[in-house]
């Protein structure tokens, strides 16, 4: 009862792409993915931020 075998998370997958149907979802994974893609580049940006203002220092 712990955890969810495959089955569970395919029957959990066809009931969202019923409910919500595939062109919303690829619109969906599109948005996440370039929040993470953004995300990643802003992680990258700031230590040479911090460096920048360290140098001032």
């Amino acid at each position: 009862m712990g955890s969810f075998s495959i089955w569970h998370w395919v029957i959990v997958l066809a009931v969202v792409t019923m409910v919500f149907g595939t062109k919303r979802l690829r619109n969906l994974g599109g948005d996440v993915g370039g929040a993470v893609k953004s995300f990643k580049e802003a992680m990258n940006e700031q230590p040479a931020a911090v460096e920048d203002q360290s140098k001032h220092v």
